[in-house]
């Protein structure tokens, strides 16, 4: 019997030209069958008990090793080779099993060298899957149970093989993904970084020095290509060696070197984090990513971590991804007092501007503004107004001016401004400065650490020689970058800036004692001296509770070092820390969102912002009931004091800088108008409700008490205010302005104690206070509220 319906079955097979020559594991495979070849010719090839069962398989290797090495070279195709036709009465014989077992050993050995290096290319590509051949089984023979190799086992342990099948490869696809969140589940590989590679979306790893890629699998493994590898996630800020992830293995935080120990067969599943859903859960450490791993099996105590885990991260999808993770302190707009039971009013001056640099920045970013980042008095405060100098040889002036309040009809709007005396620059005293700077991880976004760089730039251009700066820097811990210099060693000093690079956790509490350990050792007499923090207010190693900062810088202000704190950065801002910083050390405050604001606040604000000329500067304001049914101090919410603190020296208060001005705004309910924001009282027995007419047109008396910086006891200042009736037509271009700020931020605030709340209005009301606006702020202040009103479309 001829075997012609065999041939034209492999010439069918033949035309498959896609299959490729040689397939991974092919030779693994061969080596066993040899094994048992080589065992059958020891036994002087007797003829094995499972041959009735190894027929057809014996008859599909051999036809299948002719298709495939009978080929004029490696890259054409296998045409069919089959024996001679060796069947009696149309059956094939044990002996025809045994010529073929021969041959097929033979050509396989003589081929092996040529299909190693294809197979190992193979090996190395781990996006390939097995998928057999498709080969028409030969009859009359019924097929048996098939075993396949699995080629994705790692650690190619030899089996028995009872039947063999040849298998092809086919390509597969990858989706490629740019969530934060990418979650792999049983990946077990050779190593556990080889588990990442290609396999998880938005992760990047660099091979060490001297890896090759295209080596075996096992090869690039006892190079060390994965072990000594870098792991980077992708989108970050940009790739770099230094950014590297967090690792957290089964909840707890782990160090590289043990991931890189874990066997990957353990584990069950890998979740990556990047940006806000990182940092939400971890904060700064987290600024590079995290690789969340999951092993098969958990202690009870890993599970109670894991649980705590994805209870962390189910509340982060409950809050908006742009200010999860920065910090302001809650606080409720003060309410309006009845005048007949509290005609006291007392608060601490403030000179800080953080809160308006900080709401343009949200604003402009197409954010949602934070209420609580909205602090009236220092949007007030960021612009300056037209004060007179102040004389006789006090510090500031006095400016008060009462007229309508736009945003309640019939309420009244008093306006108080403190105008610092102006001192040259000649006339400045020697500064010692020492600049404490934020080095640590969460610094290292363009917006942070570079632009921090520039800024301190700009203010060492308006030091001269006789001043001093020191840098002392902290991460993981604090350390001393440059002794205190002279201003006049420019060069040297930007050469130590330049340096600074961001890298670990934030001992901000330990920076804070070194930098005023620097300027106390240095300290002149007479003169400036002052530590200037630039961070992002992340603290979390150490002193790092808002509360311990704020008793450490207690004690440290005793010194006569004073403080200022520029904030800088988004996403894990913590703004609540640096103000409570500025509050309690004799200091002020502002956020540097670009170069226009550093300009401004450290380059034409510079004495102001850097040389006080009163310090504890506190007012106290005492309403006429005659006059006054009801009153509320606009915004200062965290700077309102006991009325007896006005007159205690011990009690912490604002300080006032060259040429500064202070405004603080009163919302008044007149005696004869019926409001529905004015406070019930009660019929008190005791308390004189009666009017006076002795005091006239006297619509309240204020009074001011500061110390000069030296100094530690107060003076005081004692002014009349007169009860007036202006329309908010006839007020000053300033008062305009002023009210505008306030009334812009009380509807930030969705405050609930205005009437009116058209954007328009507050629009209109600024254009008409703009007046001359040599340095563009006033009109910047109007783009803000025409982007913000687009925002609300």
């Amino acid at each position: 019997m001829e075997n012609n319906h065999i041939d034209q079955q492999f010439n069918e097979a033949s035309k498959f030209s896609e299959e490729p020559t040689v397939f991974p594991g092919f030779e693994k495979v061969w080596e066993s069958i040899e094994k048992k070849l080589d065992k059958k010719e020891e036994k002087k090839k007797t003829i094995p008990f499972w041959l009735p069962y190894s027929v057809a398989a014996s008859l599909i290797i051999g036809l299948g090793a002719f298709y495939f090495l009978n080929k004029k070279d490696s890259t054409e195709l296998l045409k069919p080779v089959i024996a001679d036709n060796t069947s009696v009465n149309g059956h094939v014989t044990s002996t025809d099993i045994i010529k073929i077992d021969s041959i097929t050993k033979q050509n396989i050995q003589k081929v092996k060298k040529k299909t190693e290096p294809i197979i190992e290319k193979l090996a190395v590509n781990k996006r390939f899957v097995p998928a057999p051949l498709r080969i028409p089984a030969p009859q009359p023979v019924a097929p048996q149970p098939i075993v396949e190799r699995d080629f994705e086992t790692p650690d190619y342990q030899e089996r028995k093989i009872e039947e063999v099948v040849i298998v092809g490869y086919n390509k597969t696809s990858t989706k490629s993904s740019t969530a934060a969140n990418t979650i792999v589940n049983n990946v077990p590989q050779p190593t556990v970084y080889s588990s990442l590679q290609g396999t998880v979306s938005g992760i990047q790893i660099t091979a060490s020095a001297g890896g090759d890629r295209n080596k075996s699998a096992i090869n690039s493994l006892n190079s060390g290509y994965f072990n000594n590898s870098e792991i980077v996630i992708r989108g970050i800020s940009s790739i770099k060696p230094e950014n590297m992830p967090l690792y957290v293995i089964n909840g707890k935080i782990e160090e590289a070197d043990y991931f890189r120990s874990l066997n990957p067969n353990t584990i069950k599943s890998l979740n990556i984090l990047k940006g806000d859903s990182a940092t939400a859960i971890y904060g700064s450490k987290a600024a590079h990513g995290v690789i969340i791993v999951k092993t098969q099996k958990l202690s009870r105590k890993e599970r109670k971590r894991m649980e705590k885990l994805q209870e962390e991260s189910n509340k982060q999808k409950q809050i908006s991804p742009v200010t999860n993770n920065e910090s302001y302190d809650t606080f409720v707009e003060n309410p309006f007092e009845l005048t007949y039971s509290q005609p006291l009013s007392t608060f601490s001056i403030d000179v800080d501007n953080a809160s308006y640099s900080n709401i343009r920045r949200m604003i402009n970013n197409g954010q949602a503004v934070n209420k609580d980042a909205v602090r009236i008095e220092e949007m007030v405060n960021y612009f300056k107004y037209a004060y007179p100098q102040p004389k006789n040889g006090e510090p500031f002036s006095i400016n008060t001016e009462y007229n309508e309040a736009p945003w309640n009809p019939n309420h009244k709007l008093l306006k108080i401004g403190l105008q610092g005396k102006i001192l040259q620059t000649d006339q400045l005293p020697a500064s010692n400065l020492v600049f404490l700077i934020d080095v640590s991880g969460s610094m290292n976004a363009e917006n942070k650490l570079p632009l921090l760089k520039s800024s301190l730039k700009v203010l060492l251009n308006q030091l001269r020689p006789k001043d001093k700066v020191g840098i002392v820097v902290y991460a993981g811990s604090a350390g001393m970058v440059l002794p205190s210099t002279s201003a006049g060693e420019k060069e040297k000093i930007m050469q130590a800036l330049n340096n600074l690079q961001g890298g670990g956790s934030t001992a901000g509490g330990e920076g804070i004692e070194l930098a005023y350990k620097m300027a106390q050792e240095n300290f002149v007499n007479n003169g400036n001296n002052r530590v200037i923090i630039a961070t992002d207010g992340d603290f979390n190693v150490g002193a790092s509770a808002t509360s311990d900062l704020k008793t450490l810088i207690e004690d440290k202000r005793k010194s006569g070092v004073f403080l200022t704190c520029l904030g800088f950065g988004m996403g894990n801002y913590k703004d609540n820390t640096l103000e409570t910083l500025a509050d309690k050390g004799n200091g002020n405050y502002a956020y540097i969102d670009n170069m226009q604001e550093a300009n401004k606040f450290l380059g034409k604000e510079f004495a102001g912002s850097m040389y006080a000329i009163a310090k504890d500067v506190k007012i106290q304001i005492e309403f006429n009931p005659e006059y006054v049914q009801s009153y509320r101090l606009i915004g200062y919410e965290n700077r309102k004091l006991r009325n007896e603190d006005f007159v205690n020296d011990k009690i912490d208060a604002g300080e006032l800088g060259s040429g500064h001005t202070v405004t603080a705004l009163y919302e008044i309910i007149p005696d004869n108008i019926k409001s529905d924001f004015t406070p019930k009282g009660n019929n008190l027995k005791y308390i004189q409700n009666t009017h006076s007419k002795e005091f006239g047109d006297e619509l309240a008396t204020i009074k001011f008490r500061y110390k000069k910086p030296d100094e530690d006891k107060s003076r005081e200042i004692t002014e009349s205010i007169k009860n007036v009736d202006y329309k908010l037509s006839s007020a000053s271009p300033d008062f305009k302005f002023a009210s505008s700020v306030a009334w812009f931020g009380l509807v930030l605030r969705n405050s609930q104690l205005i009437m009116k709340k058209n954007l328009s209005d507050i629009e209109n009301l600024a254009r008409q206070g703009k007046n001359k606006d040599e340095e563009g702020y006033r009109s910047e202040f109007l783009r803000l509220i025409e982007t913000y009103k687009t925002l609300q479309k």
